[in-house]
């Protein structure tokens, strides 16, 4: 007599609400993993140097951002996690960089890496490197950012401080490091095709000096030009 009936009517309105909360929330995690591949794969992405050929404009450390809509729209073409291609890179509404920009790209040798690097040659250019010093179209070409730790020495190191003269090819790019000395770039490797550039360089977001184990505060924010 003293016992509670419940309801069947009600207890089965709880169990719909208590699945329609799960739903919402998985819903929402859903749309938030989308929405965040989406921006991953279109908008901006984030990388990090592991090495020093982009010094002193990029320093181990550096956490950048880079925005993959600068040159044009890239159409997906690679499972993830595991880098299976599944048809040749397609570019839509392509927009070559400008000399000066900084670029990540996949590595032409090793398509699974990234390599970041700085455009001196367009398609067209005549490029030619005389005892460190650049020549493009035959006229000297002043790179403020270039870095040397070396002088040039009285026997050419060929194609380090002595090379060319080439001529970039139609849908081709010549990259160098701002360390002159210490990039592997396209003195060595030769000319990046303009497909698969992934994007420009923007801020630097976040840096950590491995050596001291400390933030370098003042580089946060920094604009990468």
């Amino acid at each position: 007599m003293g016992n509670k009936t419940i309801n069947p009517a009600s207890d089965t309105g709880v169990r719909k609400k208590n699945k329609s909360v799960f739903r919402e929330y998985a819903e929402a995690i859903l749309i938030a993993l989308m929405l965040a591949l989406f921006i991953r794969t279109f908008v901006i992405q984030a990388f990090k140097i592991p090495s020093g050929s982009m010094e002193s404009t990029l320093l181990i450390g550096d956490h950048i951002l880079v925005s993959k809509f600068a040159y044009g729209i890239h159409i997906p073409n690679e499972i993830p996690f595991i880098n299976l291609k599944l048809f040749p890179d397609i570019i839509l509404f392509p927009e070559l960089p400008e000399r000066g920009d900084i670029i990540v790209f996949k590595f032409p040798k090793d398509e699974r890496r990234d390599f970041i690097k700085r455009v001196i040659g367009l398609p067209g250019d005549l490029l030619q490197v005389k005892s460190q010093k650049l020549f493009i179209n035959e006229k000297p070409y002043e790179d403020p950012h270039a870095y040397h730790k070396e002088l040039p020495g009285m026997d050419p190191l060929v194609p380090r401080d002595d090379f060319g003269p080439v001529r970039v090819p139609e849908g081709h790019l010549f990259v160098m490091g701002d360390n002159r000395e210490n990039s592997q770039d396209s003195r060595y490797w030769g000319f990046l095709d303009f497909k698969k550039v992934k994007g420009k360089a923007l801020i630097i977001y976040w840096s950590w000096n491995t050596l001291d184990s400390w933030v370098r505060s003042d580089r946060f924010g920094k604009v990468l030009q």
